[in-house]
């Protein structure tokens, strides 16, 4: 039987993506677990300009690598190279992202099995202060000539690899090569505790950065697969391996529905503003429901977008809500049409009521007007959503209160509820927005039989 080798490799880039960027040196040193046995090292043409951040970190220029050959040329050894071996790089996602992805382009489907030096050290070496690979051969007192050269790092990469070896005393190593091994997935900066004790169930998770900022946050119907599925797969783009290299740990929230981790994924992005979440920092109302009074004191009712140079009486997600709403409130307060707008007047335009006859008494007109946004301000439905909690011994709860989410929390499964309203005691209040109240609204309609109203409203209040 074949003794197990390795490849262990070094590049260096033009960039800090695959997809964007070019490999300009490549070193490839393989071991049979006790030695050294062959080395291979090359500049490498990438076909385009090297910057100049990038030459004041390797010292590579242009010119070095005018005559190199170009990686096509070298791409048969490369995989020979590679071939049936374990490759091994200090931060092995960002080498192998590199190599397999300009040997695709080369035509050659290649994979391998892989092995990450910082996560070794991390655990046959724990509590050192940095496993940069300059500080781990500074610390553990390996030679390290020609830093961030491909051969240099190699080398000093090999010589770690060879330490790791002979500490390895638990058979760490061997473990994490294992086809199956969860660490070949892991962000390379991540302790294996965070990812191994995430629950199998419902909830938020939170990514934090090497000073403990949170960098994103995400729901879960099972939070372990879905925190896995963000390290899975072969994206080469510079967001998600600059994601990958940012997260420095993970925690987490169980919540007893998907409900309640929706609405607390919502609340957690709108208060931490993380750098990698997009779609629901983006999220934002669009129209609003505006109030103006003409010089001959009638009120109107328009719908226009929203800007923050204008107070709005209520907002909407879309104008189709908007104009909706608006017909629905001028119906059920008999309010004359010709003072509802759908879209809203340039500014500086005053209403004016010269071109309508039969105008309606001004005061009474406007109380339905005042009416109808007292309606829509302070008589929306109050009830509270009650449904299966984390545990037997308790129940969640969700209050919402005049039309706006109050909050949400857990009852125990002994405690007596007579009337909605005391749901209010067991709840964290959070703030409410649109797009929490489309979320409520949406699940109350589908699951009626889980809505508690207060006595004056009845369940034709959600439509």
């Amino acid at each position: 039987m074949k003794k197990q080798e390795y490849a262990i490799v070094d590049i260096e880039t033009t960039g800090g993506n695959a997809s964007g960027s070019r490999i300009t040196e490549i070193a490839i040193v393989i071991h049979d677990g006790i030695n050294v046995i062959d080395r291979y090292e090359t500049l490498v043409n990438p076909e385009r300009e090297i910057p100049a951040a990038i030459f004041g970190l390797t010292g590579i220029n242009n010119e070095m690598v005018a005559n190199a050959p170009v990686f096509d040329a070298i791409s048969d050894k490369v995989l020979e190279m590679l071939t049936d071996r374990i490759f091994v790089a200090h931060n092995v996602n960002f080498d192998y992202s590199f190599v397999r992805h300009q040997l695709e382009q080369a035509g050659f489907k290649w994979t391998a099995r892989k092995l990450c030096t910082v996560r070794a050290a991390r655990k046959i070496k724990p509590g050192l202060s940095s496993y940069s690979l300059g500080n781990l051969c500074n610390s553990l007192d390996i030679v390290l000539e020609n830093r961030h050269r491909a051969g240099g790092d190699a080398d000093a990469t090999a010589l770690l690899f060879s330490l790791l070896l002979e500490w390895d005393d638990a058979g760490e190593i061997e473990k994490m090569i294992l086809k199956t091994a969860q660490d070949q997935r892991l962000p390379p900066n991540l302790p294996p505790d965070d990812f191994t004790q995430l629950p199998e169930k419902p909830g938020v998770y939170y990514f934090y950065n090497q000073v403990k900022k949170v960098i994103y946050v995400g729901k879960a119907v099972n939070i372990k697969k879905r925190v896995a599925s963000h390290f899975s797969g072969h994206n080469i783009n510079s967001q998600r391996q600059n994601f990958l290299r940012d997260i420095y740990g993970i925690s987490f929230e169980i919540c007893a529905t998907e409900l309640m981790a929706l609405l607390l994924e919502c609340t957690e992005i709108k208060q931490l503003w993380p750098t990698y979440n997009r779609a629901l920092k983006r999220f934002e109302p669009k129209y609003g429901l505006y109030q103006y009074e003409a010089r001959n004191g009638y009120k109107y009712l328009a719908i226009g977008k929203v800007n923050k140079f204008q107070v709005c009486t209520y907002e909407f997600n879309s104008l189709y809500d908007a104009i909706n709403l608006l017909r629905s409130l001028s119906e059920q307060f008999k309010i004359d049409q010709r003072f509802c707008k759908y879209s809203k007047p340039e500014e500086g335009v005053i209403f004016q009521n010269n071109d309508i006859e039969d105008s309606p008494d001004v005061a009474l007109h406007n109380e339905q007007v005042d009416n109808a946004i007292d309606f829509l301000l302070n008589q929306r439905p109050s009830f509270a959503i009650i449904d299966k909690g984390r545990s037997t011994d308790e129940r969640s709860c969700i209050w919402i209160e005049k039309g706006h989410f109050y909050g949400m929390g857990y009852i125990p499964s002994d405690a007596s509820i007579t009337e909605p309203s005391e749901v209010k005691n067991y709840v964290t209040p959070y703030k409410s927005n649109q797009y929490i109240m489309h979320l409520i609204f949406a699940y109350a309609e589908k699951h009626p039989n889980k809505i508690l109203f207060n006595k004056q409203f009845s369940k034709q209040a959600l439509s």
